[in-house]
This record gives structure tokens, sequence and C-alpha cells, in this order.
């Protein structure tokens, strides 16, 4: 009985700990107007999947994921295909990070590769 309360126990903890973590989605207009009518922090990641930047991004991020205190979605945005989504936020290159609470822009990065840079850009909204 009790090896079964501590299973439940490490999965409540394990529960929590994701509930606050970093995490990446699929771009879709129906996410990003939800996070923007709820005011939830949200970042956008214009990538290309040719792009040497956006792939090193990528692997920063996933690095990011685990961190406490970054309690927030990242929503990828094909670069090459949502010509919409880059007319209205202005974006000119891949491997823009865009982080919005609600619909106010707090902070934007073009190429940063860096983990503090990209940390402190999505800290911006929290």
């Amino acid at each position: 009985m009790n090896i079964a309360r501590l299973i439940v126990s490490a999965l409540l903890i394990s529960a929590a700990t994701l509930a606050h973590a970093l995490e990446v989605k699929p771009f879709s207009a129906a996410a990003l107007a939800e996070a923007e009518k709820a005011n939830q922090p949200v970042a956008l990641q214009f990538h290309a999947d040719w792009c040497p930047t956006c792939r090193t991004q990528d692997k920063v991020i996933q690095g990011l994921m685990t961190e406490k205190g970054l309690a927030l979605t990242i929503l990828k945005v094909n670069y090459d295909t949502e010509r919409d989504l880059k007319r209205r936020f202005r974006v000119n290159t891949q491997s823009t990070l865009i982080v919005l609470r609600g619909q106010k822009e707090t902070a934007r990065s073009v190429n940063d590769t860096t983990a503090d840079g990209i940390r402190g850009s999505l800290k911006t909204a929290l």
C-alpha cells in the first residue's frame, strides 16, 4: 500500500512540474486566439526547416523545456507557409521569436541562439 501511495505522489508531482514547464506546439490560429483571449503568455517561433539558425534555436528551446518558471507555450510557425501571420506581426526573417502576453508583444528576437537570450525573451510575458 505504501508503494502505491509513493507512486501516485510521484506522478502528481511530475504532472504539477510539467504543468509549469515550457511547451512547444505546432502553430494554429485557434491556439493563438485562445491565448490572446485568455491573456495568456505565448511565443511565436517563426521557423523554417531549411534554416540552420532555426535548428540551433530548437536545440536551445529543448534545453529550456525542463526549467521551472517558464510556464508558457511556444507555437512553432511555419515561416514558409504562414504569410498572413508574418504580415500581421511584420516578420521579415525566419528564426524570429515573438513573445506575447495576450495581444501585447513583450519581446522580439531575431537570430538569437543563446539560452540566456531566449530565456530572457520568454520571461517577459510571465
